[in-house]
C-alpha cells in the first residue's frame, strides 16, 4: 500500500480553521457537498451521518478517489477506511472538541454511534 500524503501546511490551517469541507466521491461528475472534518497528526477525517446506498460514504467503498473543496481549491484525493479504535477515539474527541455548540451537541453524540463511528474515512492527498 502506498505512503499516505499529506496535506500543504497551507491546506491543513485552511482545514483546522473550517467547520464545513467540500467533498465529491468517485471520479463521477457529482456535486460537492459539506461534511464536518476534524484534523489529527496532521491527517484529515470524516464520518458519514447518513450511509445512504448512494452517498459519498458508498460511493468511495467503490471507488476511493474523489476531489476536496478547500476555499477555491480543488484538490484530488484518495479516500482510506479507518480501522484504527486508536484514531477513531481520537476523532471522538476532536469532533467534540471542534463543534461544541449546543445546536452540534447531538450530531457530536450521533456520530459515536457505532454505525457511524465505523464510517471514519481518511482523507490523503493524492
Amino acid at each position: 500500500m502506498p505512503l499516505r500524503r499529506s496535506f500543504d501546511d497551507d491546506v491543513l490551517a485552511a482545514l483546522e480553521k473550517s467547520k464545513i469541507l467540500g467533498i465529491r466521491a468517485g471520479s463521477g461528475n457529482h456535486r460537492f457537498i459539506g461534511v464536518w472534518m476534524v484534523v489529527i497528526e496532521n491527517r484529515l477525517f470524516i464520518r458519514s451521518w447518513t450511509l445512504k446506498p448512494a452517498g459519498w460514504f458508498s460511493t468511495f467503498l467503490k471507488e476511493p478517489r474523489g476531489t476536496i473543496q478547500i476555499g477555491n481549491r480543488e484538490i484530488p484525493i484518495r479516500a482510506i477506511r479507518t480501522r484504527s479504535e486508536r484514531l477513531k477515539a481520537a476523532v471522538d474527541r476532536a469532533y467534540a472538541v471542534k463543534y461544541n455548540t449546543k445546536a452540534s451537541l447531538k450530531y457530536v453524540r450521533g456520530f459515536k454511534q457505532a454505525r457511524r463511528r465505523n464510517s471514519t474515512t481518511e482523507l490523503a492527498s493524492l
